[in-house]
């Protein structure tokens, strides 16, 4: 094999992740969009719990809401968020933000008052023209007792 053909070769091998497969340039390009605009909504929601700058910089006015306590809207989910978000012993902690594609979770801690020890939570996002669009959440208690080292996070 010549010269230029190896390292036409060696370029397309480098170019494959450990799967084997070409990653498209697209998805990936969408990923990291979509990480930037997930990483800075979390850090005004979350960490200057600002949900209304938060929502009406990332969300869409008709955002599908999968919890069952907060009707489907962008400005419903404003008005139920907030007084949660507001109240000076609410604590939310952000432990890591995954995002492939159109997709985003959020895993965090969260604690929305003065009562209890909070929970873990993962939002789950998806994003359409850089916008969220939908919401699911997984919300787990923290339990006072647990069998074994490392729970939660």
């Amino acid at each position: 094999m010549n010269k230029p053909s190896c390292l036409l070769m060696l370029a397309a091998l480098v170019a494959l992740p450990a799967s084997g497969q070409a990653r498209p340039a697209k998805a990936s390009s969408l990923t990291e969009r979509n990480r930037a605009i997930i990483s800075d909504f979390a850090q005004i929601f979350y960490g200057k719990r600002d949900v209304r700058t938060a929502f009406n910089r990332y969300v869409a006015p008709d955002y599908i809401q999968h919890n069952a306590g907060i009707l489907d809207g962008r400005d419903e989910a404003i008005a139920a968020l907030e007084p949660m978000f507001s109240q000076p012993e609410a604590r939310f902690e952000v432990k890591r933000i995954i995002v492939d594609g159109n997709m985003a979770v959020i895993h965090l801690y969260g604690r929305a008052g003065s009562v209890g020890s909070g929970g873990t939570v993962a939002d789950i996002y998806r994003l359409k023209d850089g916008k969220i669009v939908e919401h699911w959440d997984i919300l787990q208690p923290i339990a006072a007792n647990t069998k074994n080292p490392h729970p939660y996070f």
